[in-house]
């Protein structure tokens, strides 16, 4: 297990792993976030070839739909 930083926050996981993998086991869908990694925004398409290192850092935000 390694650390990765999610929003200012070390959180561990299983590395390497890929973004989709990272998401789903924090329990968050995919497809309702949006991710930056190490500053760079990063597509849905490319979340399962986008792979995480120990000390990357996540931005997730939570896309909520409301009116």
């Amino acid at each position: 297990m390694n650390e990765i930083i999610a929003n200012g926050k070390p959180i561990a996981a299983k590395l390497p792993c890929s973004i989709e993998e990272f998401l789903v086991a924090q329990k968050l869908l995919p497809r309702s976030v949006v991710v930056e990694h190490n500053g760079e925004a990063v597509a849905p398409s490319e979340f399962s070839g986008r792979t995480l290192k120990a000390g990357d850092r996540l931005e997730i935000v939570k896309i909520v739909a409301g009116g």
